[in-house]
């Protein structure tokens, strides 16, 4: 079975390229499956994560991303020519290789990718939520065209043979579909012992921009290091990752003076390894589809204290029993969260066998074996 991945980039360490080279390992072990992972930005950048060489890829040099920081209206012109170039291009490519299943994880294509006739089965798999577009708020030619996409993007969703969502809350907000269904990501195990809940350490991994809204949980920090819970002591806050807030959130940290207790890093490959040496995962993000990184830390046995936003938490957290979920925005809600679980071993450790529970309900084998029978069900 020849199968073509179609994914914007795989040069960053996102949750998104974590669970395309899940798959791909996967498939690659199984036998039976030729796989190709088509790019439209890498850049001539290598992949942040090392990937079977069985795995064939190809870059289409389209480069969205050079117009990120162009003028509205440049940037929408330029986004439709690009756009009618990727047609080309992948059109072409899809017509030599004559797979058997094409997926798209919602990069550019998926608005045209059922047009192609191929004779490929087509999946749109989507790694944020419903309204995800509409999470930046953002007004004027821009807003008005994110609100006409989300609009838009059910009808689209509709054109493909399989659409796949990551959570059971996501799936209510798209309504009656015949072809969706739901297909989580799965918790690899990224170490053999579970983390050491004792230690004096909170964390958070992602990258550094608007989506992960790290600037809030640097203003909680603050607020937590200012009271009277206070643990003190050798308690510090550890965030990894890369993106373009860096220097704001460094200035964030250095305005508050808090640098003594919490450090920005950059990401690392084995991020398995600082998750066992954590006391507990938080997570402060305006919206996901089902974060990795909550299902990583869960599966190396860390509780989570999340805002409640959409989706993720309220599929993975059972709120008190393996983390603590509040409102989303609630920033006194989540400071409490965490001093409560800062000052209570016996919690920590409590919801940390409650997380494992957890995440051995989406282990590797059950969630692959969905991804399989999806793959058989549209070909027969």
């Amino acid at each position: 079975m020849k199968i073509v991945y179609l994914i914007h980039s795989l040069c960053n360490p996102g949750g998104m390229e974590r669970v395309l080279l899940h798959k791909v390992r996967w498939l690659s072990a199984c036998g039976g499956y030729e796989l190709l992972i088509v790019t439209t930005d890498a850049h001539g950048r290598p992949p942040f994560y090392v990937f079977p060489e069985t795995v064939r890829m190809v870059d289409l040099d389209i480069n969205y991303s050079d117009d990120n920081d162009r003028p509205a209206l440049a940037k929408i012109a330029s986004y439709f020519r690009k756009r009618r170039l990727h047609h080309r291009r992948l059109a072409e490519l899809l017509g030599r290789e004559r797979a058997d299943i094409v997926v798209s994880l919602f990069p550019s294509e998926s608005s045209f990718l059922p047009d192609l006739r191929d004779g490929s089965k087509k999946i749109l798999e989507l790694h944020f939520g419903r309204y995800f577009r509409l999470q930046y708020g953002r007004t004027g030619i821009l807003g008005l065209a994110d609100r006409f996409r989300t609009w838009q993007d059910r009808r689209l969703a509709q054109r493909f043979d399989r659409f796949v969502v990551l959570t059971r809350e996501d799936r209510c907000d798209w309504g009656d579909m015949p072809n969706i269904c739901v297909i989580p990501n799965a918790a690899e195990a990224l170490s053999d012992t579970p983390a050491d809940v004792s230690v004096h350490r909170v964390i958070a991994v992602g990258r550094l921009d608007y989506q992960k809204s790290f600037d809030r949980l640097i203003a909680v920090w603050a607020a937590v290091t200012r009271d009277p819970a206070w643990p003190g002591g050798d308690w510090r806050l550890d965030i990894f990752g890369q993106g373009p807030w860096r220097d704001r959130l460094q200035h964030q940290i250095d305005t508050a003076g808090i640098s003594g207790s919490v450090a920005l890093h950059a990401p690392v490959t084995d991020i398995g390894r600082e998750y066992v040496r954590s006391a507990m995962l938080v997570m402060t993000s305006h919206y996901e589809g089902l974060p990795m990184v909550m299902l990583e830390a869960m599966a190396c046995g860390l509780p989570v204290v999340s805002f409640g936003f959409k989706c993720g938490p309220a599929d993975l957290i059972r709120n008190g029993v393996n983390g603590f979920v509040v409102p989303d925005g609630d920033l006194d809600g989540l400071k409490d969260a965490l001093l409560c679980l800062m000052n209570n071993l016996p919690l920590r450790q409590a919801q940390a066998s409650a997380a494992l529970e957890t995440a051995a309900g989406y282990s590797e084998e059950s969630v692959m074996k969905k991804w399989e029978d999806c793959f058989r069900s549209i070909l027969s």
